[in-house]
């Protein structure tokens, strides 16, 4: 089972490569910008987030599974053989056919930055610290 931070990454992800989550309560597409700011994910995306979690039926965009679904015992989340971003896995049965990223022209390209969370820039200068001193 994918977990509510699992299935919050995997949205934070697809929103930065420009994909939309689908509300058909509402018929509206929705893609927070920025999703990503500074250390943290932006207010646009958190307000997104919590308003996905309460209802039930929105979907990403070339997907099948609802939000909901995603946060069920029955679906894991994996990361794409070709893209490497997190993809929605049946645990058992069948899973889907395509990732998300095949409607995407000219994805994965290895010249871009790949989608990514939030990054504390002072843990990750310290352990670059910490590595170049025990290199030493």
């Amino acid at each position: 089972m994918a977990t509510t931070q699992e299935v919050r990454l995997y949205l934070a992800y697809w929103f930065q490569l420009g994909k939309r989550v689908v509300v058909p309560a509402t018929n509206q597409q929705v893609k927070p910008n920025p999703v990503l700011c500074g250390e943290a994910y932006s207010a646009e995306f958190e307000a997104c987030w919590q308003s996905l979690l309460a209802g039930p039926d929105a979907y990403l965009e070339g997907t099948e599974q609802s939000i909901a679904d995603l946060l069920e015992a029955e679906w894991d989340l994996v990361q794409c053989a070709r893209c490497q971003v997190p993809v929605p896995l049946r645990v058992g049965g069948l899973s889907p056919t395509s990732c998300p990223c095949a409607d995407l022209p000219g994805w994965p390209n290895l010249d871009l930055p790949i989608p990514h969370a939030p990054v504390d820039n002072k843990t990750y200068l310290t352990r670059i610290c910490n590595h170049l001193s025990e290199t030493n």
